[in-house]
């Protein structure tokens, strides 16, 4: 339940907020969080199974295959050419020698860092870099600045809603459009189409 005048819908980052987002991350040494919207960005996995991802996936291929904590399905991942740059530099810049560790560690060494701090802290990188959004700040917006890209880049065709329903692991088109805002944008759009 939300407290009174709460924000509890996670919006999405415009393509070109998200590339300047993880250039100042990378310049200004929070690799870790630059990592974190990277990678989420680029592969749209929720934040638990981000959480488990280590180096080494993403060096043995192209490619590498999770078991998704929610759904229990199997999801092979394309490694996407400018996230591996990124990885690259950004392990580089970590001194990282095991790449058989997590790539979120906590500050001990030890499990992954907590999701609950993953979204506090990336309250406090937004507001840090003056960004602002109109629906809550969380590690969900990841999902969600994926597939309004992939939308824009096909111009909202019912085949990428397709897709990206399959990537979401959705069970319709309607669930997708509701996900990524659609369908209130389309609704609202009726009262434009209105003409005297």
């Amino acid at each position: 339940m939300s407290l009174k005048g709460q924000k509890t819908t996670t919006t999405s980052m415009d393509w070109d907020q998200f590339k300047s987002l993880i250039s100042k991350l990378e310049r200004d040494g929070e690799n870790k969080y630059c990592l974190l919207i990277s990678i989420g960005v680029f592969t749209g996995l929720r934040i638990g199974d981000l959480l488990q991802l280590r180096f080494s996936q993403f060096e043995t291929g192209e490619t590498f295959t999770i078991v998704e904590k929610k759904t229990k399905k199997t999801r092979k991942i394309k490694i996407n050419q400018d996230l591996k740059s990124i990885l690259i530099r950004i392990k580089e810049k970590m001194s990282i020698a095991d790449s058989n560790q997590f790539i979120f560690i906590n500050r001990y060494g030890t499990k992954p860092i907590d999701r609950s701090w993953i979204n506090v802290s990336l309250k406090r990188i937004f507001k840090k870099y003056n960004i602002e959004l109109e629906g809550n700040i969380s590690s969900h917006m990841f999902r969600k600045t994926l597939g309004n890209r992939v939308l824009k880049l096909n111009n909202y065709s019912n085949e990428s809603i397709v897709l990206l329903m399959e990537l979401f692991g959705h069970s319709s088109m309607a669930i997708t459009k509701k996900y990524l805002g659609i369908r209130e944008k389309e609704i609202l759009g009726i009262y434009d189409s209105l003409r005297l």
